[in-house]
C-alpha cells in the first residue's frame, strides 16, 4: 500500500520509494545539490569580453552572406567561394565562442538585436557590389574583428588562459583571411 507523503512539489503526492533525484516543481528554489556545478566560473570582465567577440563574429557571417549573395564582377566565382569560408569559420569560432562562456557558467547573448547594438563592425551596404569594393569592405571587417580579439585579449589571458587559446586560433585565422582577400586588389610593390 502506498502512502501519502508531503513534499515541497506536491503535497499529497504517493510514493513508497525515496524522492531524493525528483526535479523541484516550477518556480521552486534548488538545493546545493542541485546547483552542484562547479569549477571556474567567469568574471563579468571575462564575460563581457567574450560577448565582444562574439558579436563581431556573428556580425561578420552575417555580413559575409550579404557580400557572397551580392557580389558582382570579376573573379565573382572565387570571391563567392571564399566569402563562404569565411563565414563558416566565423560562424564555427561565434560558437565555440560561446560555448566557452557557457562552460564558465556565463551567459552568451546573441540575439540580432544585441549584435546589431554592439559589434565593433561597420553596417554593410546593401545592394550589388563589385568584387574589388567586396574585398576592401570585407577585409576591413575581418581586421575589425581581429582588433575586438586583440583589444581583450590581454585581460582575458590574465584571467583565463584557456579562453586566450581561443582567442589565438580566431586571431590567427582571420588575420590569414585578411591577408589572403586584401592581396586581391593588392599589386605587387617594387622594391
Amino acid at each position: 500500500m502506498a502512502t501519502t507523503t508531503k513534499s515541497p512539489t506536491n503535497k499529497n503526492s504517493t510514493s513508497s520509494a525515496p524522492r531524493n533525484k525528483r526535479r523541484p516543481a516550477r518556480g521552486a528554489q534548488l538545493t546545493e545539490e542541485q546547483n552542484a556545478e562547479s569549477g571556474f566560473t567567469a568574471s563579468a570582465t571575462l564575460s563581457d569580453s567574450l560577448q565582444k567577440v562574439l558579436v563581431d563574429l556573428l556580425e561578420l557571417a552575417s555580413q559575409g552572406k550579404q557580400a557572397h549573395w551580392n557580389v558582382v564582377g570579376k573573379n565573382f566565382r572565387d570571391t563567392h567561394r571564399q566569402l563562404d569560408e569565411i563565414i563558416e569559420s566565423a560562424r564555427e569560432f561565434s560558437d565555440a565562442v560561446a560555448e566557452r562562456m557557457r562552460a564558465l557558467h556565463a551567459l552568451p547573448d546573441g540575439r540580432s538585436d544585441t549584435v546589431a547594438e554592439t559589434t565593433s563592425l561597420p553596417e554593410f551596404p546593401q545592394g550589388e557590389i563589385a568584387t574589388t569594393e567586396v574585398i576592401d569592405l570585407v577585409t576591413e571587417r575581418l581586421e575589425n574583428t581581429v582588433g575586438t580579439c586583440r583589444d581583450v585579449h590581454d585581460a582575458v589571458d590574465e584571467e583565463d588562459p584557456t579562453s586566450a587559446d581561443l582567442l589565438h586560433q580566431i586571431i590567427e585565422k582571420l588575420e590569414q583571411y585578411a591577408w589572403m582577400v586584401s592581396a586581391e586588389n593588392r599589386v605587387p610593390s617594387r622594391g
